[in-house]
């Protein structure tokens, strides 16, 4: 959420007059993220996050906007598009692609607890339910196609012990394809700032525009690399409680099977891989922007490399 084009109050303004949501009010710049550049609203009539899309390509955008409407409707608490006079979820601000959502309440953990990876699981399973019934599909556009485009690109810039790493990670998951598994939506982004709370339950789910149709069980794979560490900042281990806590409430809402038990230790390496790559690649090839937040790849270097090297991964009995 890095801020890479600037809109001034005199343009947004006059871009919100499109819409039927009351007078601006404020206009603030968020500076986290590293995709999209993005605000916080105030209007006389709410709060809204506006989102200017920055990279990704215009045929996906419909995908995501939808996906987060379907899922507002049934239940989730994700962002819900507002459509413009024109019954738009999409428009154009400053010669990008822009999109008004409602504002959710509540905030981030930075350090979960086995309570906050249990609601997490729950959450997540329902939300994997709930997308049964979207029509709209995506594959997944950090998957392997793009493991491989990015890692040539950033291999330049890598040690030999890393060069190492990356390229054994890569024939490892070139093995391993899982067709059979569940499959829908999925969000494929949901780390802790994602995620807002209140009084003890998620109040919402943001951010969106890494969603695609993959397995479900990426999904909590790319949650236990973030939320289930014994240390986020020391120790990057999985935690086997916290990892227990996610699995065992989204299985009580959705089943997981046999086959997912067998593929969860290589999908948390997939995981890791995808966003040990994706920080590479902003880190060392970034985009200019007014204010550019980009993660240290360390962290994910490290999480892949303990991924790798265990004997066992945390399951529920």
């Amino acid at each position: 959420m890095s801020v890479y084009t600037h809109v001034t109050q005199a343009q947004f303004a006059a871009w919100l007059a499109g819409y039927s949501v009351g007078e601006p009010v404020a206009l603030e710049p968020i500076a986290v993220g590293i995709e999209n550049t993005n605000y916080f609203v105030t209007t006389t009539q709410g709060r809204y996050v506006l989102t200017l899309f920055e990279r990704l390509p215009a045929r996906e955008l419909p995908f995501y906007l939808e996906l987060m409407a379907h899922l507002s409707r049934h239940g989730i608490p994700s962002p819900a598009p507002i459509a413009d006079l024109a019954d738009r979820y999409l428009s154009e601000l400053n010669g990008k692609p822009a999109a008004l959502v409602t504002r959710l309440g509540g905030r981030s953990i930075e350090r979960p607890g086995e309570p906050e990876c249990a609601e997490l699981g729950a959450l997540l399973a329902r939300m994997h339910l709930a997308g049964r019934s979207y029509a709209g599909y995506l594959e997944n556009p950090r998957g392997p196609k793009w493991w491989r485009v990015a890692a040539l690109a950033v291999r330049p810039f890598l040690d030999a012990e890393r060069q190492r790493l990356l390229d054994e990670e890569l024939r490892f998951q070139s093995l391993y394809r899982f067709p059979d598994l569940p499959r829908g939506p999925i969000h494929a982004d949901l780390f802790r700032d994602n995620a807002l709370f209140e009084g003890g339950r998620i109040s919402g789910v943001i951010d969106f525009y890494f969603a695609a149709v993959d397995c479900w069980l990426l999904d909590c794979a790319v949650c236990a690399n973030d939320w289930c560490l014994i240390d986020c900042a020391a120790d990057r281990r999985l935690d086997p409680a916290k990892t227990r806590a996610l699995l065992a409430s989204y299985h009580a809402v959705r089943p997981l099977t046999a086959l997912e038990r067998g593929a969860w230790p290589v999908l948390l390496r997939a995981a890791a891989l995808r966003f040990w790559l994706s920080r590479l690649y902003d880190y060392h090839l970034p985009r200019p922007g007014v204010l550019v937040h980009a993660h240290d790849p360390e962290q994910f270097r490290d999480i892949l490399a303990l991924r790798a090297g265990a004997a066992a991964a945390p399951w529920i009995d």
